[in-house]
């Protein structure tokens, strides 16, 4: 059975401050086994790797923007961290290309030792000003189930949001559903509350005809949307913040204690 995956749901963000602002969209998700790559290409029709399709993956959508070897990548970032998956497996969860358009403010990749432990999770957030950057954080050995995370924003997202805060991450690992729930905290309290919930599907060429049809060009939606509510905030009058340079090491590497 393969560990890839497609996942159907909702994405939520509600806005605390000083406006309230809500807005909802169902979305569907690509969960690829890094692994698992070459064999997608080759036994999926309308899905390619580093090649146009109907969908596709490209490596250097993510990571450092190089055109191969995205594991390698994630295993260099690892071992900064101290982190060895011994072989483990990669799982990451993102929009795939739609007619060779991409744009993901977030892609999750969950790190997996050799025997089948989730060490580590890494985050990579994109803005709409082609930056990058990423947070690594290590998982609790302890944790069960909903694995909560934390630490500082380290990079520009959004203008409406100062970089003066602290994200909380509550995360369900994917399995038959996925959850990740994100709070933006500033120095009074929650700003912010982003979540996504989905659940599984197999990854064949008929789920991913389906998600076409059902959710057309839905990557293209997802940057026009961004547009659109920051407009909407603007007319509410919520104040914009200036754009400091991105940092300087492209990964965050974050110990438990969030720091």
């Amino acid at each position: 059975m393969r560990s890839s995956a497609l996942y159907f749901g909702e994405v939520m963000h509600a806005r605390m401050k000083p406006r309230r602002h809500l807005l909802r969209y169902s979305v569907y998700s690509l969960l690829l086994d890094l692994d698992e790559l070459p064999l997608l290409d080759r036994t999926l029709r309308i899905f390619s790797h580093n090649r146009f399709n109907l969908f596709s993956f490209h490596d250097r959508d993510h990571g450092a923007g190089e055109a191969g070897g995205l594991k390698q990548y994630v295993e260099r970032q690892l071992a900064e961290a101290g982190i060895d998956l011994a072989g483990g497996t990669v799982r990451l969860l993102c929009s795939p290309r739609i007619l060779n358009y991409a744009f993901n403010p977030l892609s999750v990749y969950f790190c997996h030792h050799a025997d089948g432990r989730l060490v580590a999770i890494l985050y990579e957030v994109n803005n709409t000003f082609g930056e990058r950057h990423s947070y690594l954080i290590p998982v609790d050995p302890d944790a069960t189930g909903m694995i909560r995370q934390s630490c500082a924003k380290q990079f520009y997202v959004s203008p409406f949001i100062e970089m003066a805060m602290t994200y909380h991450f509550r995360i369900v690992p994917p399995a038959e559903t996925v959850a990740i729930k994100i709070r933006e905290d500033d120095k009074e309290g929650p700003l912010l509350h982003a979540t996504l919930t989905a659940k599984r599907h197999d990854l064949n060429d008929r789920t991913l005809f389906w998600a076409f049809f059902a959710y057309p060009l839905l990557t293209m939606k997802v940057i026009l949307g961004i547009h659109w509510e920051a407009l909407r905030l603007w007319l509410k009058g919520v104040r914009l913040h200036a754009h400091p340079l991105p940092p300087i090491d492209p990964v965050t590497i974050v110990t438990r204690n969030g720091h």
